[in-house]
């Protein structure tokens, strides 16, 4: 199965997805990468949705991407009496460390880090920003708000604090349970939430210890001003606009998205662009324009992937949302003006490798087909999908875990391929599989890179130009 878009598509698995036969459905829909949420759900049912994938995976004939997605430092209240109550402008309420079941006057904060940055002033923001608060005094074990804004607070519900940094690592105890699990059951990547700085990606990266390619998401301020340290020690990104959206203004958000695709994109790191893409989709059978614009935009920027969250995971139309997003992409692929729109938005701080520049030239001729690069390791082939060339690249590499990790890039069909002994095998191999999979008509023209069969991982040195096989005769 080849897909006719370049811009990947990420959907969250949940309790209106996670079944086999609806997994399978939404890999033919167009799901190119599949996430589980460590913040919601058991590890069973992780795991159940994980075979699932590759039971899907085997059925399609193309690989399938896991994203395990760690729930990270999220601070929440406790419980109401009555499972929530009503608020209004003015009212008083108490945060404490006191766990019994709170009332309209006070409620349980459990989280002692929290309490102890809370001063006189400090706004927060509970429920996605729903709800606003003030701190008007605070102590040991208790800080006292006033309602700004809202009008119920229920339970278990999100506190943000602007502004604020919170002393806490970005992997959490319960991060590191869920971490050691996904490991063993075979995620491809690893998101990490609310990182702040790069050090909480290096303390990924110790107990990953490469056994999943590793995206940060972007959702805290404070990323934003350590963004290409974060780039360094992270092998993707991801703009988290939910937690993002609470702690910037609305204004700001838009502009942060294109900051953090574009230093992505100048890097050649895949780049997923998140949060409430299709919403109205949970719900309803189509989307708003305003969302079909979204998506739009997503694609015109540049971004690997989009994703799909509540749409999938607890939806009422988790396959419409799919081939609704897939339907709005290839739309916006077909547009003449994309390829310039695309090569603007990209803006180098480095050379481009002279064979990726040679072959990017080399595809441009109109009697070619696709391009094809072989990779050991990723790179080969993410340095080539960084140029968004116009034409469709087969990755061949012969490892599996490389050739899932890749099904978040940009413009990439990876496919698992023998190790060539030497540079006529290689050849040989890549006419045959890209006419065999539909990406060359017989006759027309395919660009090789690869480095020396054998060579050593990212040494791309060698570009070749080769013809499809002709068509068989019976």
């Amino acid at each position: 199965m080849i897909r006719e878009r370049r811009t990947r598509i990420v959907a969250t698995l949940g309790p209106a997805s996670r079944a086999p036969d609806r997994v399978l459905e939404l890999a033919r829909a167009g799901v190119d990468v599949f996430r589980l949420n460590f913040s919601h759900g058991a590890h069973e049912d992780h795991s159940a949705a994980l075979e699932a994938v590759r039971a899907a995976e085997a059925t399609i004939g193309r690989p399938l991407t896991a994203l395990g997605d760690l729930q990270g430092p999220k601070f929440r209240i406790g419980v109401f009496q009555s499972g929530g109550i009503s608020i209004g402008q003015g009212q008083r309420l108490r945060l404490d460390a006191n766990p019994e079941a709170g009332d309209s006057r006070r409620v349980f904060l459990p989280h002692p880090e929290v309490l102890r940055v809370l001063r006189p002033g400090v706004e927060m923001l509970l429920d996605d920003g729903k709800v606003r608060l003030i701190v008007r005094d605070s102590g040991p074990g208790y800080a006292d708000v006033e309602v700004a804004a809202g009008d119920r607070l229920s339970d278990h519900k999100g506190i943000a604090v602007p502004g604020v940094t919170i002393p806490t690592p970005a992997l959490t105890d319960k991060d590191r349970v869920d971490l050691d699990f996904a490991l063993r059951i075979g995620v491809d990547w690893i998101a990490l939430s609310f990182v702040q700085h790069p050090g909480d990606m290096t303390d990924l990266r110790r107990h990953v210890a490469g056994r999943a390619a590793m995206l940060a998401k972007i959702e805290k301020p404070a990323a934003l001003e350590h963004l290409e340290a974060i780039l360094d020690v992270s092998d993707g990104l991801m703009v988290a606009r939910g937690d993002l959206g609470v702690e910037l203004a609305p204004e700001e958000v838009p502009v942060a998205q294109k900051a953090i695709v574009r230093a992505a994109r100048r890097r050649g790191t895949p780049v997923i662009i998140a949060t409430q893409m299709l919403d109205s989709m949970t719900t309803s059978p189509a989307p708003t324009r305003a969302e079909a614009s979204d998506v739009a935009n997503g694609v015109y920027e540049g971004a690997d992937a989009l994703m799909l969250s509540a749409e999938t995971a607890v939806g009422a139309y988790p396959r419409e949302a799919v081939e609704m997003m897939d339907a709005i992409i290839r739309r916006v692929e077909a547009d003449p003006s994309l390829p310039r729109i695309l090569r603007a938005e990209h803006e180098s701080d480095e050379d481009t490798d002279a064979v990726i520049a040679a072959a990017n030239r080399a595809a441009q001729a109109r009697t070619t087909a696709c391009l094809v690069a072989y990779t050991n390791s990723g790179l080969t082939a993410r340095r080539l999908a960084r140029e968004r060339p116009v034409h469709p690249i087969l990755a061949l590499t012969p490892r599996l875990e490389v050739a899932r990790r890749l099904g978040v890039v940009w413009g990439l069909e990876p496919r698992m391929a023998e190790q060539a002994a030497d540079v006529s095998e290689l050849s040989d191999q890549a006419a045959r599989m890209a006419t065999d999979l539909g990406l060359a008509p017989p006759g027309e023209r395919i660009v090789i890179i690869s480095g020396p069969p054998g060579g050593r991982p990212g040494a791309a040195d060698m570009l070749r130009l080769v013809h499809a096989p002709p068509a068989r005769i019976s």
